[in-house]
């Protein structure tokens, strides 16, 4: 059995935490950093598999040393990638998908097997023999459909028919699964080389993405997940601050942020609730409140109902406040790399209203101009928010803010872990809010086209598109490509439906949108 002394970093072993059931459990982990307080010895340690922000300092009486297993000498010397300042990376399990977007139709017996359920809701996609691909064409491009919505019993079928261009969307911008053959969903992972993403935010716990999202295979280089060549330093790869106080709340960050220095060794960072100027002590923050005399974030309030309110923030106007939420923003979202050019963005933040003034509940963030139809950079619900339906109003404002500008939007990606599953379940209740709200008009079937779905709800078509495939409705069927909402996923969307109480308000949105390519406006 090792000895304690024996430990470096890069050594690997089970190490004692406890889980959601507050079970003990022994996951391998990775030494990342060691150091000496007092005489007694603190190992940094990363669970393999799990999320960063799981990382923690342990002590050696939580580590199984009799399953050390020692760095190999040969991966001490080169650096990760070939970058100066980076040490080499942990070996991980790197998953390898090929993306295969060759849809092969099912035979009619097959898939056309009838199915136990009475209710079902049927989307068609009519698209040529020769030319079978994924939907999603040009707006712009005609579009002929002929459908039906037969009297609505429980007994009875409702079939709605949607008709889309058999245009193939652009790979670049193509969600990376195809259509499920039989029922089966098909998911194909974007493979990037040299590192295993990883990430954070709003929701659950689910660690992995696929690119069924739309997740870009290289790096970004615009925007404020841009590519940061020292994002896998060894002194990034660990949280640097112990606590922050915000108002009434304690905050564990979850990540890395680069507050200075000289604040990372103190037990407690003291944050003023209001502009998010940070201090050292208590009394610096008593002091500084004597002299502060806002109670709101700056900028203009676009929003009010009831206790919610959510203000813009331009970037270049308010630069200090701007970069200190981006600050405090980084201890929370793995990703974000962008904390001091705040120019080109503009921030919307959710507050709630009581006697005190406005707290800040979460945020995100936009570029002025976006070439890539991004309606949102960062978003962010604080941890002593989350799981309260936030998440969803954040997300929910920035689509209402794409409908009064008469766009569509998509967010940034990669999406976090937790803002990919607040995504894709805003995305499913929204989209299955407009096909059960189909009517039968004059006794004719009515019509809707996946350029309409955008449309009203201002979700990109990728994002649509990705959204049915995700929730494996989508069969082939006589030559057309059927989707069915069975009674299962329709009283599972009325369920969450009722449990979603906070909504936006069009009418209570006080917002003009403005022309960012003009630079005036800057």
């Amino acid at each position: 059995m090792a000895e304690v002394g024996e430990i470096i970093e890069g050594c690997r072993l089970p190490v004692l935490r406890r889980n959601q059931d507050n079970e003990d459990e022994w996951p391998l982990a990775e030494i990342l950093s060691v150091k000496d307080i007092s005489g007694r010895k603190l190992f940094y340690v990363h669970y393999i598999d799990f999320n960063k922000r799981l990382d923690e300092w342990v002590t050696h009486e939580r580590l199984d040393l009799k399953k050390i297993q020692f760095p190999k000498k040969e991966a001490k010397t080169p650096t990760k990638n070939g970058l100066p300042g980076s040490r080499p990376g942990s070996p991980e399990r790197e998953v390898r998908k090929t993306l295969d977007l060759s849809l092969q139709p099912a035979s009619a017996q097959a898939s056309g097997k009838t199915l136990p359920i009475p209710v079902q809701i049927t989307l068609r996609f009519n698209l040529p023999k020769e030319r079978e691909a994924i939907p999603g064409g040009e707006p712009d491009q005609p579009l002929s459909s002929s459908s039906c919505l037969q009297p609505n019993h429980r007994s009875t079928k409702r079939k709605v028919e949607v008709v889309s261009p058999a245009t193939p969307v652009p790979s670049e911008t193509a969600p990376a699964s195809v259509f499920p053959q039989n029922g089966a969903a098909r998911r194909a992972v974007a493979a990037q080389p040299g590192r295993k993403r990883k990430s954070n935010c709003l929701g659950t716990d689910e660690d992995s993405q696929d690119s069924s999202d739309g997740i870009p295979s290289a790096p970004r280089m615009t925007g404020s997940l841009v590519s940061d060549r020292s994002h896998d330093d060894i002194v990034t790869r660990m949280k640097n601050i112990e606590c922050i106080e915000l108002g009434r709340h304690r905050l564990k960050p979850w990540y890395f942020s680069p507050y200075p220095q000289e604040l990372t060794t103190l037990p407690v960072l003291y944050l003023c609730e209001f502009c998010l100027k940070y201090g050292r002590s208590l009394k610096c923050l008593q002091r500084h409140l004597t002299k502060c005399d806002l109670r709101h974030p700056p900028g203009n309030e676009i929003y009010r109902k009831g206790t919610i309110s959510f203000f813009e923030i331009d970037g270049r106007k308010n630069k200090s406040y701007s970069q200190n939420l981006c600050l405090l923003a980084k201890c929370f979202l793995d990703h974000k790399t962008l904390y001091y050019d705040t120019d080109p963005f503009l921030f919307y933040v959710m507050t709630e209203y009581d006697c005190k003034g406005f707290h800040i509940v979460g945020y995100f963030s936009k570029e002025k101009e976006s070439t890539e139809d991004y309606n949102v950079a960062c978003i962010l619900t604080l941890p002593p928010y989350q799981r309260r339906g936030y998440g969803k109003l954040l997300i929910e404002f920035s689509y209402e803010l794409s409908k009064v500008e008469g766009k569509t939007g998509t967010p940034e990606k990669p999406l976090s872990d937790l803002g990919l599953l607040s995504y894709r379940s805003y995305w499913s209740q929204t989209i299955l809010e407009i096909l059960m709200g189909l009517k039968s008009e004059s006794g004719e079937r009515p019509q809707i086209t996946i350029n309409e779905i955008s449309e009203i709800t201002s979700i990109k078509k990728e994002d649509v598109i990705s959204t049915l495939q995700y929730l494996n409705l989508i069969n082939y069927y006589k030559g057309q490509y059927i989707l069915t909402l069975s009674e299962d996923i329709v009283d599972g969307h009325e369920r969450a439906m009722l449990k979603r109480l906070l909504r936006i308000d069009s009418k209570c949105l006080h917002f003009t949108p403005k022309d960012w390519s003009k630079r005036g406006k800057w």
